[in-house]
C-alpha cells in the first residue's frame, strides 16, 4: 500500500520554502522612486525633510530649540527605517549642519537580533555640543555610538522640559516617531558613515 503522508509533507515543505523565498526576493527586487533620484534631488529632499524634523522636534520640546542653537553641529536623520523579523536592520540618510549651513551627508545603519516582526520609521537628531566632539566625528571614516562616543538620549518631562543633566553631555540625541519623542531608547551600536552626495 502506498503511503501518501511523507510525499504530502515534502510537497508542503517545498511550497512553504518557495513562498518564503518569494517574499524575501520581492523585497530585494523592488526599486523605490528615491533610488533613481539625482544627487541634487536627494540633497534637496534630505534638507527639506531635515527642516521638517527640526520643526517637529521644536513642537515636541520647545527647549530643544535652545539646545540646537547652542550645538556646534547638528546631525539630522529624518527617516530611519527599520524592518525586521528575527534579525532586524535600520537604515537612513541624514545631513550634518554646522553654523546653520550644510556640512555633509551621512548614512546610518544598525542591527538587532530578536523576535520583532514589522517595519517602522523614526527620526534621529544628534547634537554635538562641543568642538571636540564635532571634530572627532568629522575626522572619523566610520563612527559608531558606544565605540567612538557616547550619545546621551534626551529624556523630556511631561512639561516638555529637557533633563538638564543630559543636556550638558558632549553629544545629545533626540529620537522621535509619529507619536512624538521616544523615551528609554538606546542608540548603542548605531554606525554613521559619510555619504558622497
Amino acid at each position: 500500500m502506498f503511503d501518501t503522508f511523507p510525499v504530502l509533507r515534502r510537497v508542503g515543505l517545498a511550497a512553504a520554502a518557495i513562498g518564503v523565498a518569494g517574499l524575501l526576493f520581492t523585497g530585494c527586487t523592488t526599486t523605490s522612486p528615491k533610488s533613481s533620484a539625482t544627487a541634487t534631488e536627494q540633497r534637496q529632499s534630505l534638507n527639506s525633510a531635515a527642516d521638517a524634523t527640526l520643526g517637529k522636534l521644536y513642537q515636541a520640546s520647545p527647549q530643544s530649540k535652545e539646545l540646537v542653537a547652542r550645538a556646534r553641529g547638528v546631525l539630522i536623520f529624518p527617516d530611519v527605517l527599520s524592518g525586521s523579523f528575527i534579525i532586524g536592520a535600520e537604515h537612513g540618510k541624514g545631513v550634518l549642519r554646522v553654523g546653520g549651513a550644510t556640512a555633509g551627508y551621512y548614512s546610518t545603519t544598525a542591527g538587532s537580533i530578536g523576535f520583532q516582526a514589522g517595519a517602522q520609521s523614526k527620526a534621529m537628531v544628534l547634537l554635538f555640543m562641543t568642538d571636540d566632539a564635532l571634530n572627532k566625528f568629522r575626522a572619523s571614516s566610520g563612527w559608531t555610538v558606544g565605540a567612538d562616543a557616547t550619545v546621551a538620549v534626551v529624556n523630556v518631562g511631561a512639561n516638555g522640559r529637557v533633563d538638564t543633566n543630559t543636556a550638558q553631555q558632549p553629544i545629545v540625541g533626540f529620537v522621535m516617531n509619529n507619536g512624538g519623542l521616544m523615551a528609554g531608547v538606546s542608540l548603542e551600536g548605531t554606525k554613521i558613515s559619510k555619504l558622497d552626495l
